[in-house]
Parts: C-alpha cells; sequence; structure tokens
C-alpha cells in the first residue's frame, strides 16, 4: 500500500524527527524514549494503523531475546568482576610498553565482541579498560577508542557479535558453515586494517611507558562461573548457528540461567542484578522496528528494493556500490534503523548472497565512522562520560574518517575477491 503524498510527508517527518532525537538525544533524555515517541505519534496521529505498529513490533522478537540473553550475560560479568580482572590482566601483561597495553586490551575487544557482542564491548569493557589505565598511568583515550573500534570491526566475526547481524538477515541468519566462508577472511582485514589506522593516529599517545605493577584482585568464584556460563553460551549459539535454527531464544535461556547459576554460587540477590540492565535497549530497538515499518509504507524501501535489484546484474559492483552507501548512511540514521530498512529491502529484492554480505558489512563496519553510527559507538561514549572523559563529533571523526574507509575498502574487497 502507497500512501498519499501528505501522509507521506508526515511519515518521513516524524520518522527523521525521531531519529535525530535519538542520536541527539535532546535534554539528556535516554534514546529510547525518542523512539517509542516517534512510533507513538505515527499511531495517534493517524499515519500508521495499530495492527501494522504491532506486526513491526512482533518482527523484532528473535533480537529482543538475544538482546535479553547477551545483556545478562554482560551484567553478570561486570558484577562479578569478570571484565575488570581481564583488563587489569592486560596491563600486567603490558610490561611497562604503552603500546602493547594498547595491543592486549584491542584483543581483548576482540573477544568480548566476537563472543558478547558490540553493545557489551562498549557498556562493559570500556569502563574496565579506563580504569586500567588510570592504574597503569597511561593516556586513556587510545585505549578507549579501541575499544570503541573494535565493537565495530569485529562484529561480523560471527552471527552472534552484533544484533544488526539479526536484524539484517530478518532472524534468520547463514549456516555458520556458510557464514564463515562469507565473513572469515573480510573480519581479518577489517580487523586487521583498524588496528592498523588506529596505531597509526594514535602512535604519538602510545609512544610512553606505563605503570605494569597494578593491583589485581583475584577472581572470585562467581567470577569463575561468569566465565564459564559466557564460553558454554559461546558454544551453545555456534552449535545452534550451525543448525541454521534462530539465535533468540537460546541466547535468553543461556543468560538467564548463567545469571541464575552465579547468583545462587555468589549469594547475591539476581533482583539486584536486573535493576542495573539497560532495559530501554528493548523500547529503543522496538520504536525503530515501527519507524522503519512506517517508512515501508511510503513506497521508499520499495525504491531501494528497485535499485539493489537494478544493480545487481553485476553482483560485484552491487556489492560495492551498496555496502559502500549502506556504511555512510549509518551514520546519518544509526545503522539500526538503516539495517532494518537494508533488511526490508533485501527481502523484496532477493539479491544475490555477495550483495546481502556486502550490505552486512556496511553496517556492522560503517558506524566507526560517527559517534552517532550504531547503538554501541553511543553507548560507548555515554560510558566514557560517565567516566569524566568525553570525544566529541569532531573528535572522533577525524579517527573515523581514516579508519573507517580504508578497513571498509579491505572488508567489501576481500568479500567480493571471494565470489
Amino acid at each position: 500500500m502507497i500512501l498519499a503524498t501528505g501522509a507521506t510527508g508526515a511519515i518521513w517527518a516524524i520518522c527523521a524527527a525521531s531519529t535525530a532525537a535519538v542520536i541527539a538525544r535532546p535534554f539528556r533524555w535516554p534514546e529510547a524514549i525518542w523512539a517509542v515517541a516517534g512510533a507513538l505519534a505515527l499511531i495517534v496521529l493517524g499515519q500508521m494503523p495499530v495492527p501494522a505498529a504491532l506486526g513491526a513490533v512482533g518482527k523484532g522478537l528473535d533480537v529482543y531475546l538475544f538482546l535479553i540473553g547477551m545483556m545478562l550475560l554482560s551484567e553478570v560479568a561486570r558484577a562479578e568482576g569478570l571484565f575488570d580482572w581481564v583488563a587489569a590482566t592486560a596491563a600486567i601483561h603490558a610490561r611497562g610498553s604503552t603500546a602493547r597495553l594498547f595491543a592486549l586490551v584491542y584483543v581483548a575487544g576482540i573477544v568480548v565482541t566476537t563472543f558478547l557482542s558490540n553493545d557489551a564491548t562498549a557498556v562493559v569493557l570500556t569502563p574496565a579498560v579506563y580504569a586500567a589505565a588510570k592504574k597503569a598511568k597511561a593516556d586513556p583515550l587510545p585505549l578507549l577508542f579501541a575499544c570503541a573500534l573494535i565493537a565495530n570491526a569485529a562484529s561480523f566475526v560471527l552471527p552472534i557479535s552484533n544484533p544488526a547481524n539479526l536484524v539484517l538477515y530478518g532472524g534468520r541468519m547463514p549456516p555458520l558453515g556458510q557464514w564463515f566462508a562469507s565473513f572469515a577472511l573480510p573480519s581479518l582485514a577489517s580487523i586487521s586494517v583498524t588496528f592498523l589506522a588506529l596505531r597509526w593516529l594514535e602512535r604519538k599517545r602510545l609512544a610512553g611507558t606505563c605503570v605494569s605493577e597494578i593491583d589485581r584482585l583475584p577472581l572470585t568464584l562467581g567470577g569463575k562461573a561468569a566465565f564459564v556460563g559466557i564460553i558454554a553460551t559461546a558454544a551453545v549459539l555456534l552449535i545452534v548457528s550451525a543448525l541454521d535454527i534462530e539465535l533468540g531464544l537460546p541466547t535468553a535461556i543461556a543468560g538467564i540461567v548463567t545469571t541464575l547459576a552465579v547468583c545462587a554460587i555468589a549469594r547475591s540477590s539476581p533482583i539486584v542484578l536486573l535493576r542495573d540492565v539497560s532495559w530501554s535497549v528493548l523500547p529503543l530497538v522496538a520504536g525503530l522496528f515501527v519507524l522503519v515499518e512506517a517508512l515501508a509504507l511510503t513506497g521508499v524501501i520499495g525504491h531501494v528494493a528497485d535499485a539493489i535489484r537494478r544493480l545487481s546484474v553485476d553482483p560485484a559492483q552491487a556489492s560495492a556500490v551498496s555496502g559502500t552507501i549502506l556504511a555512510f548512511a549509518s551514520n546519518l540514521m544509526n545503522n539500526l534503523p538503516a539495517g532494518l530498512v537494508a533488511s526490508t529491502a533485501v527481502a523484496q529484492a532477493q539479491p544475490p548472497r555477495l550483495v546481502i554480505d556486502a550490505l552486512l558489512i556496511g553496517v556492522d563496519l560503517g558506524p566507526n565512522l560517527s559517534i552517532t553510527g550504531s547503538l554501541a559507538t553511543i553507548l560507548w561514549l555515554q560510558a566514557i562520560r560517565r567516566e569524566g572523559e568525553d570525544v566529541g563529533f569532531w573528535r572522533f571523526l577525524k579517527v573515523g574518517a581514516v579508519a573507517m574507509p580504508l578497513a571498509l575498502i579491505a572488508a567489501l574487497g576481500t568479500r567480493i575477491a571471494l565470489g
């Protein structure tokens, strides 16, 4: 159904205003408020039927379950000091070299992003790295940038590494073997080029020495249990992904079981832990699903699908163009709504797998350009502000304008070369 011109304009205005507010956070209100407000405005003003809005919310079920599981795992690991222990261990093994500390933090970011998602790197690892930098008397900014950029650069190593992956594939992920065939080498290219670019950009800040004698509290029994739970969850999800089963429910179950087990071992209340989970992420995502469904009613996604269909005559060219456009578009409207638009367009256009893979690389890696690109980067910015640090739009852009395009060229080029 294509709406009249007036209705189309109203929907575009509401969606644009809501998305801008999600990024800018007027009055410092949470992002979820603005996404939900936009969705409600569409319904109240008669621009979107209630059944269509509810249907749009329902499309995100697998994503909500995935996020619930990952947030529980991240929070229980944080509460038991697992991430603080990891960061302190990295500082000790740096043996007085700031450059080595940077590399170790980057590796820790790869592991956390790969197995716990990029949001965990932004929310949980970042404060721990800041604390370790302060103890080591090292400049925290290069280490914090490492957390921000690896959260996106490593977010297509596994299907579970980024909620945007579930969004783009509509909850039906490719089998794990096919995933590795498509993304193993592009992920390696993305991670390596991002590291080299950031290491070069921050070379002056990383030239000094740092303190290696840092107090590291022994990992508690609860912390060890959280670590075992994370490893077990990763193993389960790898198996589930290999069997081509939706990831949401297994992730939620793993997160709940791990949380209850760790709380029982640590003799702590799960209620207290639940209070610290960022539940607002769920209505944020639900609101974004509604906004994108409204855009679909205007016919714009049909135009995007037609463009993808025309480009797909030459899959290699279509991959390069569509992946690049989506990478930059993710910084204009955030990669979650950008991924939702791309997902809906892909469902209509049915392009070759190469084009879909290029779109995923664009939506995952593109947000490294600016602080507005992804939810993970916005969460990272909030985390460092709580620690007394701040990175403005232009400061981040100076790093992202070098690191992101180089990594994007490397990752897309590698994927296209694989055919």
